[in-house]
């Protein structure tokens, strides 16, 4: 039995592509979780906290189109916490991590001038 550079070549590169989809399918997943308990917790929290501003954002802009001409558009802590439980799925949401989005929302865009909010309250 002879053996080819090209038949071991090929067996080579079998063997090794069968190797990494086995450790794909074993470790499906690990390289996207955080391995450390405190990076997961970071991560979760940076999730929470972009909800909540794109919330407020959401909230700020749905005010100001249904406001008529000539009065204020009306923000409310209770519509983000409301929003970030439907759209976003916490179960919990804290009012003061609401309002905290919301003033900081409501002082980047402007919104003094069209707004007004319980945020500060």
């Amino acid at each position: 039995m002879r053996w080819s550079v090209d038949g071991v070549l090929g067996a080579l590169v079998v063997v090794v592509g069968v190797g990494l989809v086995a450790a794909g399918v074993l470790w499906r997943g690990r390289a996207v979780r955080p391995f450390a308990a405190s990076r997961a917790r970071a991560a979760e929290h940076r999730a929470y906290t972009r909800a909540l501003l794109r919330a407020a954002d959401q909230v700020i802009a749905a005010a100001r189109r249904s406001a008529g001409d000539g009065e204020p558009a009306v923000v409310t802590v209770d519509a983000v916490e409301r929003l970030v439980r439907e759209r976003y799925g916490y179960a919990e949401v804290e009012r003061r991590h609401a309002a905290a989005a919301l003033r900081r929302r409501y002082e980047r865009g402007r919104c003094a001038v069209d707004c007004v909010t319980d945020a500060y309250g």
